[in-house]
């Protein structure tokens, strides 16, 4: 009688390739194929989770330009911003701080490309808690070829100003 398949939980560093579970114990690994398939699954989804970082990049800048020409527009029609005085502090605060409110479908559209980047980043940080050197290697790999794809420009003032994200999960 053979014996039933077992998923096994390393919480060290390993190599193991059969019987390795990948986030979910549906994702058992019983042949070497399926591993090296596994693998290519995660590297996708390394590179997916960087289109995506760069889909929310251009979006924002799209919607910031937009917002910009409206503001633009609306100034050459008003007058100079109102200065008014801190109700505690008693500064005069000028009442256009800058910001400017993001259009509801424009904010439900970030708002759920945040939320996919968002799960793609746990999840593959829960793939790189497997503590297997391959399926690391894969996540590397994806991110590093999605970051060589879809980050082949950069913003000077944005990397200079640090307000860049840089290698936080999300």
């Amino acid at each position: 009688m053979p014996m039933p398949m077992k998923c096994s939980m390393n919480m060290l560093w390993n190599t193991q390739i059969v019987d390795t579970c990948i986030v979910f114990e549906s994702w058992h690994i019983s042949t070497n194929s399926a591993f090296v398939f596994s693998c290519f699954a995660i590297i996708a989804l390394g590179i997916l989770f960087e289109y995506l970082r760069a889909l929310q990049k251009n979006f924002d800048t799209r919607i910031a330009l937009s917002l910009i020409k409206d503001k633009r527009r609306s100034r050459s029609r008003s007058p100079n911003p109102v200065e008014e005085e801190g109700l505690l502090t008693g500064r005069v605060l000028k009442a256009d701080v800058g910001s400017v409110a993001v259009p509801l479908p424009s904010r439900v559209l970030r708002a759920a490309l945040y939320g996919i980047t968002v799960f793609l980043s746990f999840f593959l940080m829960l793939v790189f808690m497997t503590y297997n050197a391959y399926l690391i290697l894969a996540v590397v790999l994806g991110a590093a070829i999605g970051h060589f794809i879809f980050g082949a420009t950069i913003n000077p003032d944005s990397i200079l100003s640090a307000d860049g994200k840089g290698m936080a999960c999300h």
